[in-house]
Formats: structure tokens, C-alpha cells, sequence
């Protein structure tokens, strides 16, 4: 019996709604993941159970083995409970504004207006879809039209237009840098370290179809460990960070592998 082969294929217009749900949802998983290292964090759990015991204590639900016997035990825990909502309420409330704007932001852009026709501009860019047996799996796009803005920078705020102009300059005293504008994976095939695999298709296929660029872009995030580690591996290295999200002030950045460095990479690798 054949096993099923993964396959990584190019964008089609039957793929529209799909990617933009996923492009959708791989950064508002961030916020998950920002909002559960906040719940873990030491300051956190002191909080909610300082609030847990003023509430006992003004319901008097301390246990009370005398009259109870060991189920008095559990009195206290409705308070713990009901003091764990407000908690989780208020660092979703802080943090998910910032993720929002983020998706927000990058729904709006030219790329995912018109996603076929944007990603043929460069015989450098595409947009892939990775599928395993037919379940998607994941996806990446690279943009090689040379008019883009690494997707941090886009995110709105303080000084949010001067980092994007900022970035437009950049980008423009730098001949020929493309830029990964998206890079998803489903969480139940990380471990398989398949967003390697994906990431080398996009990066060879622009590195050979343009041997006037010099450079790929990505977005780093400290809450999207797995694309971060991939990244690494592939010989991306931090150029700059860019903007500050959530409670905690998770900082983004943009991480760059010139041609050069992604040559002596492929071999070593």
C-alpha cells in the first residue's frame, strides 16, 4: 500500500478563501500564545491567587476541617475558579487590540487584495500551499515585486508610518531583497520540522529564479517558535527589530539571509 505524499503546490484561485483564513489565523495564534504566557507568568499566578484568598476570606470559605471533615477542603475553590476569569479577561483585553491591528494590517495589503496576480509580478515570487493525502497543511509566500514592506513594519502605532518609511528605504538602498510575507504551519505537523522543507522550497525557488537578488526577509516573532527556529536554521540572522506587542512588550523583528549565506547553508546542511 502507497503511503501519501506531501506535496507542495502553487496558489490557485480555488485557494482564495482558505488563504486568507490562514493568513488570518496564524497571527491571531499568536495572541494565544501571548495571552498563555501571560496566564504561566509568576506575576500572574500571584495576582490571581491574592485575589483568590480576599475572596475567601470575605466569603469565609476557609477550609474548616472541625465541621466538615476533608470536604472543607474544596470550599476554596469556587474562589479560585471565579477569580481565574477576570484574570484571563483582562490580558486578553490588553493584548488582543495589538494582534488585531497586526491582522488587520496585513488582510489590507495590495498581496492579499489580488493574491494570484500579486505573486506572478516576479518570476522570483510565489505563493505555495503544502498538503499531505489532501489536508492542507501549511503555506508560504514570498514577494519578490521589490515594492513591499517587511510585514512587521507595517504594524500601525508610534512612529508605525516612519518605521514603514523607513523600512521602504531600506529596502530600496538594498537592490533586489524579497521578502516572506506569510509562513504557516499546521500545529499537529511541527514536529515534523515540515516548515523546514517548505521554507527551503520558497527560498531556492527565489534565489533561482532571479539571480539579481541579493536577499530574503522574514518577520520574527518570539511568539511563533516553530517559523523563529526554521528561520534560524536556514542561516536567517536579526537585522532590526520593529515594533513591541502585548503586555509583556514581545518585541518584532525582521530577520535577512543574503544569497551568499543561504549558498554555504544548503551546503552544510
Amino acid at each position: 500500500m502507497d503511503l501519501p505524499a506531501a506535496e507542495i503546490r502553487p496558489y490557485t484561485a480555488e485557494d482564495s478563501k482558505l488563504a486568507l483564513f490562514i493568513v488570518g489565523k496564524s497571527n491571531m495564534e499568536q495572541l494565544a500564545v501571548a495571552n498563555n504566557r501571560v496566564y504561566t507568568n509568576p506575576l500572574t499566578i500571584s495576582i490571581w491567587v491574592l485575589l483568590s484568598a480576599i475572596f475567601v476570606q470575605y466569603m469565609k470559605w476557609w477550609p474548616s476541617t472541625a465541621q466538615y471533615g476533608w470536604v472543607s477542603y474544596l470550599r476554596p475553590l469556587p474562589a479560585l475558579a471565579s477569580m481565574a476569569v477576570p484574570v484571563m479577561f483582562f490580558v486578553d483585553w490588553i493584548n488582543r487590540p495589538y494582534f488585531e491591528k497586526i491582522t488587520q494590517e496585513i488582510l489590507r495589503q495590495p498581496d492579499m487584495i489580488q493574491i494570484a496576480k500579486h505573486y506572478t509580478l516576479s518570476p522570483a515570487s510565489g505563493f505555495w500551499i503544502l498538503e499531505y493525502a489532501n489536508r492542507f497543511v501549511g503555506l508560504i509566500a514570498l514577494d519578490a515585486s521589490g515594492d513591499a514592506v517587511p510585514p512587521a513594519a507595517q504594524i500601525e502605532g508610534d512612529g508605525g508610518a516612519k518605521k514603514a518609511k523607513q523600512a521602504k528605504t531600506k529596502q530600496a538602498e538594498t537592490p533586489r531583497t524579497a521578502i516572506i510575507r506569510h509562513f504557516y504551519v499546521d500545529e499537529a505537523f511541527r514536529g515534523a520540522r515540515i516548515q523546514d522543507d517548505l521554507l527551503t522550497h520558497a527560498v531556492d525557488y527565489a534565489f533561482s529564479n532571479d539571480p539579481s537578488l541579493v536577499a530574503i526577509q522574514a518577520t520574527d516573532s518570539p511568539l511563533a517558535s516553530y517559523t523563529r527556529e526554521a528561520l534560524r536554521k536556514a542561516g536567517f540572522q536579526l537585522d532590526h527589530y520593529t515594533d513591541k506587542v502585548g503586555i509583556f512588550g514581545w518585541k518584532l523583528g525582521v530577520r535577512e539571509v543574503e544569497r551568499s549565506e543561504w549558498k554555504k547553508t544548503t551546503k552544510t546542511g
